[in-house]
């Protein structure tokens, strides 16, 4: 080949490189950007804020808000974009719960539990059945201390009359979080994440002195269907749900249909749900096979995320949700849930995965000797 074929050879190849390159680049412009959202849930957790067993008086690697925390931190720096929630039964269980609740210290002090979540910084939570035990006052006193939102959409007013249409919410039904998230190609984006609770109906049941004529509780199913396009409306960009109730609805309830996270993963609009009251873990092989619309690999219900994190702080749930563009808004293209244990187990020994926050620690620590206390006094 002459010199002067080889030269044009080589423009050539040098002209179709660089329009592949800027080709590519500009199929690559065309792109949208994706956003990852984490999304982490407590729930259960019943006073349980360090890693110590009050019945048997000892210390435990198994259970422990201060040891979950370290989880919580860990998956904030695998993933900035990142929204934690608890889904209710987070006052009452054990002896701190019982000693804060006779305790002259709620008139002006945080509640131990919210002075932990706090530090924390929770974006929302809602009730659990458990939170009524000691009485409304007493629930309402500790609510003043959380320093995020408490949303609730199914307890209601009881007006004492049988039309639903001039019924009022107890609590906020839903809240609208504004986040800013980067995205792939590190751009900030403001994103609203809509926020409702539900709680188990039963509860009415359960804590009479709080409900009976007081407070009435409707059904999950019928509620989220009238507040899902409500938040749509206002602007959400995604939606989760927070549900203290079962898979299947409780036993005993007389109105069982709807009442279920089963039943509310059905409920067009809803991004991911995150669930607690029955202590268990979702995705799990142990617990669910075959049961149509789920997805034990995605953890997924009818196409909708959705994650339990067990008790006491033994799992953290994570969702993770990727969001695209469409139109105006973002949209969920596809989603990952699972659970992460605060320990393993070895040859029949628990083994700590992660060390106790030493700051919960530290902060827990008087209110701890008061607890240790207040037992010897009551034995």
């Amino acid at each position: 080949m002459s010199t002067g074929k080889k030269v044009i050879l080589i423009i050539l190849l040098t002209t179709i490189s660089f329009l592949v390159i800027s080709n590519d680049s500009q199929a690559q412009d065309k792109l949208e950007p994706t956003i990852t959202v984490r999304i982490l849930e407590t729930t259960d957790l019943h006073a349980n804020m360090l890693a110590y067993d009050y019945k048997n008086r000892k210390g435990t690697v198994e259970f422990g808000l201060a040891r979950t925390a370290s989880l919580i931190k860990d998956a904030r720096r695998e993933q900035p974009n990142t929204l934690l929630f608890d889904v209710g039964d987070a006052l009452v269980g054990n002896a701190l719960g019982e000693y804060v609740s006779k305790s002259p210290m709620m008139i002006m002090d945080t509640h131990p539990v919210y002075s932990v979540m706090n530090t924390l910084h929770y974006d929302a939570a809602t009730l659990g059945n458990h939170e009524f035990n000691y009485g409304l006052n007493f629930l309402i006193r500790s609510l003043r201390g959380a320093d995020f939102p408490y949303v609730n959409a199914n307890i209601y007013v009881d007006d004492h009359n049988k039309y639903d249409a001039d019924d009022l919410n107890y609590f906020n039904p839903y809240t609208i979080v504004e986040k800013e998230f980067l995205d792939s190609t590190g751009k900030k984006h403001q994103i609203k994440v809509g926020v409702i609770g539900f709680i188990t109906p039963i509860a009415a049941e359960w804590d009479k002195e709080a409900f009976y004529g007081k407070l009435k509780i409707k059904n999950i199913k019928e509620t989220a269907e009238y507040f899902v396009p409500i938040m749509k409306s206002k602007g959400a960009d995604i939606i989760v749900a927070l549900a203290h109730t079962g898979m299947e609805s409780d036993m005993g309830l007389k109105q069982k249909k709807g009442n279920s996270v089963y039943a509310l993963s059905k409920v067009k609009g809803i991004d991911a749900i995150l669930y607690g009251h029955t202590h268990s873990l979702f995705p799990s092989k142990d617990r669910f096979t075959n049961k149509e619309g789920m997805n034990l690999e995605a953890g997924t219900i009818h196409g909708t995320a959705t994650v339990q994190a067990g008790y006491w702080g033994n799992h953290l749930g994570i969702i993770d949700l990727k969001l695209v563009r469409e139109n105006k808004g973002w949209d969920v293209v596809n989603s990952h849930s699972y659970v992460k244990s605060i320990f393993r187990t070895v040859n029949d020994k628990k083994i700590p995965v992660v060390p106790s926050d030493r700051l919960i620690e530290k902060m827990m620590e008087g209110y701890h000797r008061e607890v240790l206390g207040y037992m010897k006094r009551k034995n």
